[in-house]
């Protein structure tokens, strides 16, 4: 496929899911992992944790009296092995098994949205919810469905300003470790670098409509793209 194709899907994919994230607190890697799985599997996870730098930080800091600080410390508590996890996974993998296990960690993300019990953000749930963020983010770039469950019945303030903050926090973590480990190469900083604008027009629109929109419509909006992607991305080709 001709690059400027490639990156005009993947500079409209990124705004709209910066648009989504701003809006429900979660999507932006739901989205954008896929399609970066589709077509650029080498930049993930690097350039996908490092568009979510800003992105993050701009959604915490939006709604920052409603961040639940506690559940921020135990949630970054329980990522930092799981990030290590995250990083075997990447080392031993090929770029194909890695496209198949994107797919796979999207599909469970999404069964886990729909299906799983709720969850109250506790000290042990928070830890737990840490860990299995910290593997999967790190290795896919995909972390926000497990904190979505934590959250799922806090108020929407709460949900977004506190899964940005712990989503910030983590993947400095990740890229900490994922560059020490060799593995942050310098297209994957340009890319992400190029992509910027998108993201900041996704953001910008969230702001002015976040209020507004029907959230619960919004969420199994992306949650359906995000389980039709995974499935393909899991087919071999």
């Amino acid at each position: 496929m001709n690059e400027i194709v490639v990156f005009v899907i993947i500079a409209a994919a990124t705004g709209i899911a910066a648009f989504i994230q701003g809006a429900i607190g979660i999507g932006f890697a739901l989205i954008v992992a896929p399609v970066l799985g589709f077509l650029r599997p080498d930049l993930l996870p690097i350039a996908l944790l490092i568009l979510m730098l800003p992105l993050n930080l701009y959604v915490g800091l939006r709604e920052r009296e409603a961040i639940d600080w506690k559940g921020v410390g135990w949630i970054s508590l329980g990522r930092l092995p799981g990030t290590f996890i995250g990083l075997w996974i990447l080392v031993i993998l090929s770029a194909d098994s890695l496209n198949q296990v994107v797919g796979a960690s999207t599909v469970i993300a999404v069964l886990a949205a729909l299906f799983a019990p709720v969850f109250q953000p506790k000290a042990g749930a928070c830890a737990s919810v840490g860990v299995i963020t910290g593997v999967t983010e790190t290795a896919t770039g995909v972390g926000g469905p497990p904190l979505a469950l934590l959250y799922q019945h806090r108020p929407g303030p709460e949900l977004r300003s506190t899964i940005a903050c712990c989503f910030l926090v983590g993947e400095i973590i990740s890229l900490i470790i994922l560059a020490a480990a060799g593995k942050f190469h310098l297209d994957q900083l340009l890319w992400a670098l190029y992509l910027l604008p998108p993201l900041i027009i996704g953001s910008a629109a969230s702001r002015v409509t976040h209020h507004r929109i029907d959230a619960r419509r919004l969420r199994q909006g992306v949650l359906l793209f995000a389980l039709v992607s995974g499935v393909i991305l899991m087919i071999p080709y």
